[in-house]
């Protein structure tokens, strides 16, 4: 038996409902891939997400993450490929990526293939942050709308680790879900007033901006 989540026109029909329970219950397993252009940062954060929903709704949603080490268009093609090879499929697939200094056109083109690669079966997400991760980590402390370059969200973020006692930022920490997590209502509120103040723009031009809080959002039931 194939372990394919429900097709989204299929959910609720009846023949999906009486007789057929246990298997519906079964079928009903999500799987999500999320695909990082980072190979350390976001799998390490990501990852720590994984394992509290493994351990709390393993029935639930199953997630794959894949730190590429690819960025922007090259990204969504590893994406591409990595759906063709699983037999299961995902229901949902996220591009997690930085703008940094790549071309405008290449960061937002990667949005529009998210946007016109979705269909019944997978939904893409394009989930990108302008210019880096680091300002999703930032908003976890205070809202931040200011335009400059991401070398200086370090120094901000090392600035409230110091008053928690938790030493300095660096990019590969393991415990960055861990440390930011009783903040993660305060970092999803920031992040939707600045989505709000950037309203219709594409990927390249909100400076800051940040999609991040849509996948946690998304996560959040499963493991709250």
């Amino acid at each position: 038996m194939s372990l394919k989540p429900v097709k989204k026109g299929d959910r609720g029909k009846p023949w999906m409902n009486k007789g057929r329970r246990n298997k519906v219950v079964k079928m009903r397993l999500d799987y999500h891939l999320i695909v990082t252009e980072g190979t350390r940062t976001e799998p390490e954060y990501f990852g720590a997400i994984r394992e509290i929903i493994n351990r709390k709704n393993p029935n639930r949603i199953q997630l794959e993450i894949v730190g590429a080490g690819d960025n922007t268009l090259a990204l969504f093609d590893a994406a591409r490929n990595l759906v063709r090879k699983n037999p299961n499929g995902y229901a949902h697939v996220w591009i997690v990526y930085d703008t940094d200094d790549f071309p405008p056109e290449r960061v937002d083109q990667t949005a529009r293939q998210c946007n016109e690669a979705t269909d019944s079966e997978t939904e893409y997400h394009a989930i990108w942050s302008n210019q880096c991760i680091e300002l999703w980590f930032l908003l976890h402390f205070d809202y931040f709308q200011t335009d400059i370059h991401r070398n200086e969200y370090m120094s901000k973020i090392n600035g409230y680790f110091k008053r928690l006692g938790r030493g300095e930022y660096t990019k590969n920490r393991g415990d960055m879900f861990e440390i930011l997590r009783p903040k993660m209502q305060t970092a999803i509120r920031n992040a939707e007033k600045l989505d709000d103040r950037n309203k219709n723009l594409p990927p390249s031009q909100p400076r800051p901006g940040t999609k991040i809080y849509e996948l946690v959002k998304y996560l959040l039931p499963y493991f709250e």
